[in-house]
């Protein structure tokens, strides 16, 4: 058993123990986490990582901030969590769940600022609206793990890309979640995992959560996924999401987007699972999702060896974006959009009263 993704200990002044994921499989390693400075260090070197954990950090982390400094007054300890928000959020462009959960933590203070709160007070309400986030997540990815489900059969071969469980979220995962879900549900699966290169969330993460759930996992480069498609023995691919345009276009980790290509040259669903908070209406299409470029040396070098010659260029994306056309359909907590594009995304969203976010 991996101890929590993330647990904040005390009340105000408290901290944050983080789960150090760039140690795994080999070392289990606590972080403690005192100061935002701290938080958006470890979000941006992927301590923690995974849409809704870092959304959930981030209110954290805007908590740690806001207690870090005596300030006089309610207008001074706001100006100094608009800053700490600002530079938060800034560790990692693409997530939307990040920007959602700095944003909501902020309006709670702006709230009771406007109604004449201490400073004091002011914080303890950033932290009650951090808790409250953490909790809405473990309840979101309950529900989509229960809603995905049905997607699986008895005996099934399930491709899944990057890291989508329990360590990627605070509650059981999202794509992961719904393997595992049916799995303690006595679904037998057969799981087979792309390393997810260049940082290998996959091989050391993934299979890692299937491996102590007793689940049967295979581990593949990610360029053998046409061949294994092509072979028939995946019945369906499974992946999460860091952002949702509009139009149903889904931005996840590098090497989704050719994978849901192959899947659809072989007949073969390709489902999307994540929160509803997931999807930002904001973004037309996937084309307006920032995309982040990451460090050279994630490519140049494998375990701390170069493996490249100097001198050569690097294109090192986080993320792809996968067009909405050729996706199956996405999973939520309040329901599935079968084959999306801006109608049915839209239609669902003021369905579940989120249009105008």
């Amino acid at each position: 058993m991996l101890p929590p993704t993330l647990a904040w200990e005390g009340e105000v002044p408290g901290r944050v123990r983080l789960l150090d994921q760039t140690l795994l499989p080999g070392e289990i390693a606590l972080l403690e986490i005192r100061t935002a400075s701290g938080m958006a260090d470890a979000i941006r070197r992927l301590a923690i990582r995974g849409a809704p954990a870092i959304g959930v950090a981030g209110a954290f982390g805007l908590v740690l901030g806001l207690q870090e400094e005596d300030v006089p007054d309610a207008a001074a300890l706001l100006a100094l969590g608009r800053r700490t928000a600002s530079f938060l959020r800034a560790t990692r462009p693409t997530a939307v769940s990040l920007v959602r959960g700095l944003d909501r933590t902020l309006a709670r203070v702006e709230r009771e600022s406007a109604a004449g709160a201490a400073p004091d007070a002011l914080r303890r309400a950033a932290l009650a609206e951090a808790r409250a986030i953490l909790e809405e997540d473990r309840e979101a990815c309950r529900r989509i793990a229960e809603e995905g489900s049905s997607l699986l059969r008895d005996g099934q071969g399930v491709l899944t890309h990057c890291n989508t469980g329990a360590l990627a979220t605070t509650g059981i995962g999202t794509a992961l979640g719904i393997v595992l879900h049916a799995h303690e549900r006595g679904m037998r699966l057969r799981v087979f995992v792309g390393e997810t290169r260049p940082l290998l969330q996959g091989s050391r993460l993934t299979a890692l959560e299937l491996r102590a759930a007793g689940v049967e996992v295979t581990l593949l480069p990610d360029s053998a996924a046409g061949s294994l498609l092509r072979s028939g023995r995946i019945g369906v691919v499974l992946v999460g999401a860091d952002r949702i345009a509009r139009n149903g276009d889904v931005a996840n980790k590098i090497g989704t987007y050719p994978l849901a290509l192959l899947a659809r040259e072989h007949d073969v669903p390709f489902h999307v699972a994540a929160p509803i908070e997931t999807i930002d209406p904001r973004i037309a299409a996937g084309s307006a999702i920032p995309v982040e470029e990451r460090g050279e040396e994630e490519v140049l070098s494998l375990g701390g060896r170069r493996v490249a010659p100097e001198g050569v260029k690097v294109f090192n994306p986080a993320f792809d974006v996968t067009p909405a056309r050729l996706v199956t359909g996405i999973v939520t907590e309040a329901g599935r959009i079968p084959a999306p594009d801006e109608g049915r995304v839209v239609e669902f969203l003021h369905r579940c009263g989120r249009a105008r976010e």
